[in-house]
């Protein structure tokens, strides 16, 4: 009876630390992962942040110079929000397509 408590206890020893060892790696792994998709979220935020800014001023220096081809300013702003406008139409209706890709984006980041 003593000789398989005692054949058993290094093998139980074994499979013990094989659980703490697999379990530290699939943290480190979720940790890589996460830190790979926060890291491209903020690269992206970052990068749209910049590109709303410049085209926010551009929007406002093509506001006023239709508006001073038009004879009046608010006639540029009027266009350029029609614009914005028809755009927002147009995002409504591939809303479900463009939802998709991000989803499979942030997907494909987490499995690789």
């Amino acid at each position: 009876m003593e000789t398989k408590q005692t054949l058993m206890e290094p093998l139980l020893e074994s499979a013990e630390a094989y659980g703490r060892t697999s379990m530290d790696v699939i943290k480190l792994k979720v940790v890589d992962k996460s830190a790979a998709v926060t890291t491209s979220m903020v690269t992206y935020s970052l990068f749209t942040i910049i590109v709303s800014l410049v085209v926010f001023t551009l929007n406002i220096a093509i506001a006023l110079w239709l508006g001073e081809l038009m004879g009046k300013t608010y006639y540029g702003f009027l266009v350029i929000a029609a614009c914005y406008a028809l755009a927002g139409v147009i995002l409504l209706l591939i809303q479900p397509f463009i939802k998709s890709r991000v989803s499979n984006a942030v997907i494909r980041q987490l499995l690789n």
